[in-house]
């Protein structure tokens, strides 16, 4: 049987390769003219050093956590609306329409509209990002309800439980997984498009700090910026996991 540390050591092979044809081609590749396109692992880490020592990495990271979350928190009322979405036809013959027309359209599509109706700040990106976070949550709830097998909705009504009963202790529960994975889908698009969001309407956050680097061309900014949101949606991910591990042992395969 093999020891847990050695597993976790062997998942990272691919990534180790990676980050070794990274270092050779910045290193005996690229010419002194073109390393700063592209510079080695070793510059990216005294880059990340420079910027978390001076406190300039956490300021950007939070203000972009900050709109991530109360974004989001209005994009959960997408929950209730696919619940009623997906349980009543009326509701969902009125709301389809919209939803299908607004659905296709990018959230960076809305950047310049955004940034007339409420200006270059916060409000203008976190309305970005709820427009990510949205619809995956919405489709999810919609399919989740759907999804239901009949014989426990059947089942319930047999035994004498009412319409609120139905939906609160079978329905719910038994979306609640698909749910959850718009939740997932949702939070990883509204991140996508806060960095988005902040390249062109912000003064703080990793989008910013990311289109300030370029500017001055230092690359190595531009990277830590990127590593850093990649990382950052990993722990979320993986913090959504662990949750619903908890929350939901019946779901197992969600927190694989």
């Amino acid at each position: 049987m093999p020891v847990p540390a050695l597993s976790r050591v062997r998942h990272l092979g691919l990534l180790a390769a990676v980050v070794a044809a990274w270092w050779a081609v910045s290193t005996h590749v690229l010419d002194e003219s073109t390393r700063a396109l592209l510079p080695p692992p070793q510059a990216i880490a005294v880059a990340a050093w420079e910027l978390a020592t001076s406190g300039d990495l956490w300021r950007h990271l939070r203000d972009s956590l900050k709109r991530e979350v109360i974004a989001f928190l209005w994009a959960t009322s997408a929950i209730p609306l696919g619940i009623a979405m997906g349980w009543w036809r009326a509701v969902e013959d009125q709301f389809d329409p919209l939803v299908e027309v607004l659905r296709p359209i990018p959230p960076l599509a809305w950047i310049p509209l955004s940034i007339l109706w409420f200006g270059v700040g916060d409000t203008q990106n976190e309305f970005i990002i709820f427009l990510g976070c949205f619809f995956p949550i919405l489709l999810n709830t919609i399919t989740g309800v759907k999804g239901v097998e009949a014989n426990l909705i059947r089942a319930a009504r047999c035994l004498g439980a009412g319409e609120a009963s139905v939906l609160w202790r079978v329905v719910l529960r038994a979306a609640l997984p698909q749910i959850v994975t718009g939740v997932r889908v949702g939070l990883g698009v509204g991140w996508m498009a806060l960095v988005a969001a902040e390249l062109v309407g912000a003064s703080t956050g990793l989008g910013f700090l990311i289109n300030d680097a370029r500017t001055v061309l230092r690359t190595d900014y531009v990277i830590v910026g990127m590593a850093t949101i990649g990382l950052v949606g990993l722990g979320i991910d993986r913090a959504i996991r662990v949750a619903v591990a908890r929350l939901m042992p019946w779901s197992r395969a969600m927190s694989r």
